[in-house]
């Protein structure tokens, strides 16, 4: 059940979105009055204000939620902790809009309430006549599931626990899910992974998740799954490790993906590889200069222990190549390089392929979802050569981070499979409409629209 929308019931106080260019005619259709208060209130139509408007009993009447030109989607994001708790019901939106309403409106309803109780509850939206209420639960459900995982601490989810939450997942909604746990992962030669969760007191794993019909398109999914990353012997500072209980957002996310995709049942077949680790200082840890034999064969030269997430990704990006599915996505909150470059609200992607690239990009766009595409830039691949090994995990200096870091991803995917590389960083620093501050499924939306342009909807 989506939280903060409703079966239709009556006595609900209509919500109409508006832009600043419509206000006058909407302020004249509710009378004089409504349009002298709008102006002692000095109410425009702003993204995100709302205009409360009494009846002539003094109770509220009528809402006029402001947004940007067209902009449906987060026009009644902060709808359900701004407006008085009751029911709304929405008025004088076109019906093309009417998803995007709802599940802005749903997106807006969610706190993180394991630790804190809500002081009170959201504010409730009647379901729009011509939402898409499938498509609405999808999103919103999977994406609670992401600012969830995100937002609880490692101490309460570490692999184990993240693990756990996609058997959960995988039991609900009929897929399959397999576990390798620790020393197995030597045994069926995950190195990598092994490597960089070895020293924690919780043991690393790969989880494998399943779903669809076996001869159907084959769509491939890889998160980063580090529940803590201390930076390893290289160790972070007490600043820069303060809110890595994030560093699983890449994971979180695509399971978010995943479960929209099962539960719109998209004829496709899936597969989730998250390794989960927590990355740790003992006496066991892997060491700065240490040489491993990954998955594929490649040597790596260990040039950072802080650089652990690719790491773990390339055994996993190895295993997603072997099926040579139709697509591999993986997803990684992996370099400080992106953030500096795009900030924290705009994931880069990478890419091997121009025309995925393109329809990603206006699939964001469309969704309000953006991603900008940054270069898999072939010269910068020296950087990250090593002298004793084939790669180096790190590149020296200071350039390029999030190139370099793709570029070493590259290695471990065929060129003529279609690839896609989100570099994210799952969090929201600030709280906006629709957006609370806190952990975030970045790209989800866009992800969705993607694989359904590429393989087709539900049924």
């Amino acid at each position: 059940m989506v939280q903060g929308l409703v079966a239709p019931g009556g006595n609900a106080v209509p919500v109409t979105p508006v832009a600043p260019a419509e206000l006058p005619a909407r302020l004249a259709a509710l009378g004089a009055a409504t349009e002298r208060w709008a102006e002692t209130t000095r109410f425009a139509a702003e993204p995100g204000k709302l205009l409360l408007v009494p009846d002539e009993n003094g109770r509220l009447g009528h809402v006029l939620a402001g947004m940007g030109e067209g902009e449906f989607l987060w026009a009644l994001g902060a709808c359900p902790d701004a407006l008085p708790e009751g029911t709304y019901a929405l008025a004088d939106a076109p019906r093309a809009a009417h998803t995007a309403l709802a599940l802005g409106w749903a997106l807006g309803s969610y706190a993180f309430t394991r630790y804190k109780r809500r002081e009170r509850g959201p504010a409730r939206l009647e379901w729009p006549a011509h939402a898409e209420r499938a498509r609405v639960e999808a999103v919103a459900e999977g994406m609670a599931l992401a600012r969830d995982l995100i937002n609880t601490p490692a101490e309460d989810l570490g692999p184990a626990e993240l693990a756990g939450a996609i058997e959960d997942m995988a039991a609900q909604l009929g897929a399959r899910c397999k576990v390798i746990v620790g020393d197995g992962l030597l045994a069926a030669n995950y190195p990598t992974i092994h490597a960089v969760g070895r020293a924690s007191t919780r043991p690393p794993r790969l989880v494998d998740l399943t779903w669809g019909d076996e001869q159907a398109p084959k769509l491939t999914l890889v998160g980063k799954g580090v529940c803590f990353d201390s930076g390893g012997l290289d160790l972070k500072p007490a600043s820069g490790m303060l809110n890595m209980k994030k560093d699983m957002g890449g994971a979180a996310t695509l399971i978010a993906l995943a479960r929209a995709v099962m539960a719109l049942k998209l004829p496709l077949r899936l597969r989730l590889l998250v390794p989960a680790v927590e990355n740790s200082v003992a006496g066991n840890a892997f060491r700065p200069r240490d040489i491993i034999r990954t998955r594929k064969g490649i040597t790596v030269e260990v040039g950072n222990t802080d650089a652990e997430g690719r790491l773990i990704l390339c055994d996993a990006l190895a295993e997603a190549a072997r099926e040579r599915p139709g697509l591999i996505v993986d997803m990684a909150t992996l370099t400080g390089a992106a953030r500096v470059a795009l900030g924290p609200e705009l994931p880069a992607l990478f890419c091997n392929d121009d025309a995925l690239a393109a329809d990603l990009i206006a699939a964001g766009t469309a969704e309000r979802d953006p991603l900008w595409r940054l270069p898999l830039w072939p010269p910068y691949r020296e950087m990250l050569k090593s002298p004793i090994a084939d790669i180096n995990n790190v590149s020296e200096g200071g350039f390029a981070g999030a190139i370099t870091a793709a570029l070493y991803l590259n290695e471990f995917v065929p060129a003529d499979i279609p690839w896609a590389h989100i570099d994210t960083y799952a969090w929201n620093g600030k709280t906006r409409p629709g957006r609370p501050e806190g952990g975030e499924a970045l790209a989800m939306r866009a992800l969705l629209a993607l694989v359904e342009q590429r393989f087709g909807t539900g049924g």
